[in-house]
């Protein structure tokens, strides 16, 4: 399993559409306690449950968790700050600037591609 790691290399997420608990510690770089542990404290994190209470977790899900570990491992959050984050307008601010930035990234790579061509 992997300890958490300081030069920010996670595994790309693989194309599934749910993942166990463990997959996802190893995903995220987070012990499956702490996960649990964030399910209680953030409520955005809310996988699917089934037979025997088994957690199943879905790509947003994962992505969260990322997001969630980057504000309290990298970043210095709190658990209250990550959450206050997290809700907060600045955040969806962030998420619309972040999408905005990826798809001028994608237009500006077709033009790269057309020009190879």
């Amino acid at each position: 399993m992997l300890e958490p790691s300081h030069n920010n290399e996670l595994p790309p997420i693989p194309a599934k559409r749910y993942f166990t608990i463990g997959e996802v510690s190893e995903l995220c770089a987070v012990k499956p306690h702490v996960l649990r542990y964030w399910e209680q404290e953030f409520a955005e994190l809310s996988p699917v449950k089934r037979r025997g209470n088994r957690r199943y977790y879905q790509r947003h899900d994962v992505l969260m968790i990322r997001q969630i570990r980057s504000l309290l491992y990298e970043q210095g959050y709190t658990i209250g700050g990550a959450r206050a984050h997290l809700t907060s307008d600045e955040h969806k601010e962030d998420a619309t600037r972040t999408k905005q930035l990826i798809q001028q990234m994608v237009v500006e790579l077709e033009d790269i591609l057309e020009l190879l061509k």
